[in-house]
């Protein structure tokens, strides 16, 4: 009875696709959370009459065959990279990238992750640091006397200082950008860490060619679809249903044929 395996892969590959749906809707309000989709192929197959076989000495061919197929797996969760919108928070540190890139963050570890949650805050020594007081690469020190902190669309960082009319920049951001987003690994704490499929980091100053800008004052929401993730829930839940109900109707076909006298 096959269809007690296909049916049980089926509410398998749902169960997964309702807890990358949950996860969706628990981050729609995580800034710059991008949502997940799940991906789906089908198992092997077993050939019962193989498509194209002889089926006679005249030198005729099965048309069609029989192909039985074994169920569902899931191959992917495809991070969906598409730019959320942006929402004016009036914080002088918040930067939203609008476009390409992520900013550059240093770990405790020394290893460099990548972000687009641009929640920064200033640590004791005046750095510009993550709200897990992270460095924001490439390290920029605002001086302890500055007035008043502009950040420009191509991410220089200009302070104003007591007693002084003119800026004076103290640093420059810069952004990197990847060959295949989709291929980050996400570390939580809305951090990715550079993989293979990724491919290497490329860096430059937001504006750049290629490149996205900054955006003072402003952070980026999440661009999860709420109505569109309802709407994915409970079609998951239907297909879970039905799933179920194929293995309870061949449980029945079973009981049947162990009845029969």
């Amino acid at each position: 009875m096959r269809s007690l395996n296909i049916a049980a892969t089926g509410m398998l590959a749902q169960q997964t696709n309702v807890e990358v749906i949950s996860n969706n809707i628990a981050n729609m309000n995580t800034t710059a959370f991008t949502r997940r989709r799940p991906e789906f192929s089908d198992l092997l197959y077993q050939n019962l009459r193989r498509v194209g076989a002889a089926s006679s000495d005249a030198g005729t061919i099965v048309p069609t065959g029989v192909q039985l197929g074994l169920g569902v797996k899931t191959t992917a969760v495809y991070r969906i990279t598409e730019q959320g919108s942006v929402t004016a928070t009036d914080n002088t540190l918040d930067m939203a990238v609008q476009g390409r890139g992520y900013f550059r963050i240093v770990l405790p570890s020394g290893e460099t992750a990548y972000t687009r949650d641009g929640s920064f805050q200033l640590s004791d020594a005046g750095k510009i640091v993550t709200h897990d007081g992270y460095e924001v690469l490439p390290g920029i020190t605002v001086p302890p006397d500055a007035t008043g902190v502009t950040i420009n669309s191509s991410g220089q960082v200009l302070v104003k200082q007591d007693g002084s009319t003119a800026q004076a920049s103290v640093g420059q951001l810069q952004l990197s950008i990847f060959a295949n987003e989709a291929g980050l690994e996400a570390r939580g704490g809305n951090l990715f860490m550079e993989t293979p499929a990724s491919g290497a980091a490329t860096t430059a100053n937001p504006g750049t060619a290629g490149y996205g800008t900054v955006l003072q004052g402003y952070l980026e929401t999440s661009n999860v679809n709420v109505v569109s993730e309802v709407t994915n829930l409970i079609s998951a839940q239907r297909a879970y249903e039905m799933n179920s109900k194929v293995i309870q109707t061949s449980d029945e076909m079973m009981n049947s044929i162990v009845q029969m006298k």
